[in-house]
């Protein structure tokens, strides 16, 4: 087995059994990198010198017998994340020149636990987006194929789609990602692999490029339910420098995967049933149902009434509060500048010169909602509609322990494929953005292959801070669906 073929899990047994060193580790990926990156374009900065220095400095680590949580373990970034001394430009022209002087608590927790950093994931713009085809710097391919039709370029989903590509094509071991409405959830779902959003509040925002503040939840992805829970582990926690970070105890989420699901009660939210969804999502529903039934958990049919307004919701809440974040860009501060004859001048030329069409049409919308006379109408309207969504799913949990949902209503499409139509792209979001809305932990398992041969992933969605039972069920539907098939751009494919 190549060590881009291992999981965190075995690689951390390899390490401390001295079986190979993080070096060996980290070059392997390097020389992935190195080989599809032009491609697959995961990447947008690549850190090998430092990546190679901080191996060393786990080999030293190891070799004086101290093991931290992730020592050696090479992971990718999401560049949404600050990181002291790298550049991070949140996918946009705008914050081409940035490089923080400080580092991100989540990207600082990991490394405080040992962790090689490789570089930063190519990511949707300021992480508005669905497909990563808004990144000022290309658009990122999915590494698995359709079985009829080789030659079409899939997207990897977004706005986290470099990190879940690096992690599916091997060329990272895990990798952070941001979820807003589904950015973890839906990129995880495209390319086969597990992606958890925590509870809103279980992991900093502190130090991360936002997008919108009351929505935007760090987590991880990985090729196992397993190594998402170690990654978990490692990036959550207080911190006193995020007003919203939760201070509550970080229990062992690896522990919990081992938890059987026996008595358990598995809420199937009846809303999630939408029109003109594909038979084979519909049949792996049907077949995830089956496999908890079989280990023992008893389902139960519950109403989320007002998941129909989820994703108009969204649309209000998320583009105001995208056009107040990023009212800082401005030319003057950081970030690139234009020119202009005066000081509105620099301002316009600069920001119609560093942001994409995507982020100026949220930040459209976003102003006008705000704006005097729609900003009752619409803003408070929508604050008022949220409260309903997340009592739906207060009352749904006072009845079960989890619920099981389809993560997305499709599986990867080609690049080019709604790419015209908006609405059409939103609608990629319509599974995730309630549990977004509600604040409550959610995760994406590869759960089966659809016609093409595309993966498909069943979503988890849990109590708030409970992510303990979303790992036991998530861990459970992994067993069962015993998925092998693996995608055909890859390291050592």
């Amino acid at each position: 087995m190549s060590l881009t073929d291992l999981t965190i899990a075995a690689a951390r047994r390899g390490l401390r059994g001295r079986e190979f060193t993080s070096r060996e580790l980290t070059e392997a990926h390097l020389a992935a990198i190195e080989a599809l990156n032009p491609r697959l374009n995961a990447f947008i900065t690549v850190t090998g010198e430092r990546a190679l220095a901080q191996a060393g400095i786990a080999d030293a680590a190891i070799a004086r017998g101290e093991f931290a949580p992730l020592t050696g373990i090479p992971l990718a970034i999401k560049d949404l994340f600050c990181t002291e001394g790298v550049r991070t430009t949140a996918g946009s022209r705008i914050l081409s020149p940035f490089v923080p002087p400080y580092e991100s608590t989540v990207s600082a927790n990991l490394l405080r636990d040992g962790a090689v950093f490789l570089g930063k994931a190519n990511m949707d713009e300021f992480a508005m987006g669905s497909s990563n085809m808004t990144s000022a710097y290309g658009p990122v391919e999915n590494p698995w194929k359709r079985r009829q039709d080789n030659e079409a370029v899939l997207v990897p989903g977004g706005s986290s789609g470099g990190s879940a590509s690096a992690v599916a094509a091997r060329l990272a071991m895990g990798a952070t990602g941001t979820d807003t409405g589904g950015s973890i959830r839906q990129p995880a779902s495209f390319c086969g692999i597990a992606g958890i959003k925590p509870t809103y509040g279980r992991c900093s925002r502190w130090g991360v490029v936002a997008f919108a503040s009351s929505l935007d939840q760090p987590g991880p992805f990985a090729r196992t339910v397993e190594d998402c829970a170690i990654l978990l582990g490692s990036m959550a926690g207080h911190d006193p420098k995020d007003s919203t970070s939760a201070d509550v105890p970080v229990p062992d989420f690896a522990a919990a995967c081992r938890r059987e699901v026996k008595g358990l009660r598995i809420g199937v939210p009846r809303e999630y049933r939408l029109d003109g969804m594909p038979d084979d999502i519909e049949r792996l529903w049907q077949q995830g149902i089956a496999w908890l039934r079989d280990a023992g958990a008893e389902v139960i049919d519950v109403s989320l009434p007002h998941t129909k307004y989820g994703l108009t919701t969204y649309y209000i809440v998320a583009p105001a509060e995208c056009s107040s974040n990023l009212a800082r860009y401005d030319g003057v501060r950081f970030g690139m500048r234009e020119n202009g004859v005066d000081l509105r001048d620099l301002y316009e030329r600069t920001r119609a010169a560093g942001f994409g069409a995507e982020v100026r049409r949220r930040v459209l919308i976003g102003t006008y909602v705000l704006s005097a006379g729609y900003y009752d109408a619409y803003y408070v309207r929508a604050q008022k509609v949220r409260a309903l969504i997340l009592r739906d799913f207060t009352e749904a949990f006072a009845k079960v322990d989890a619920l099981l949902a389809p993560t997305a209503p499709s599986a990867a499409f080609a690049q080019g494929e709604n790419m015209d139509d908006p609405i059409k792209m939103y609608l990629n979001d319509a599974f995730t953005i309630p549990g977004s809305m509600a604040g409550v932990p959610g995760m994406s398992v590869p759960a089966g292959l659809d016609v093409n041969g595309l993966p498909l992933g069943l979503q988890v969605i849990g109590k708030p801070f409970d992510e303990e039972t979303v790992f036991a069920v998530s861990a459970a539907i992994e067993r069962a669906a015993g998925i092998t098939a693996l995608p055909q751009v890859r390291a050592g494919a």
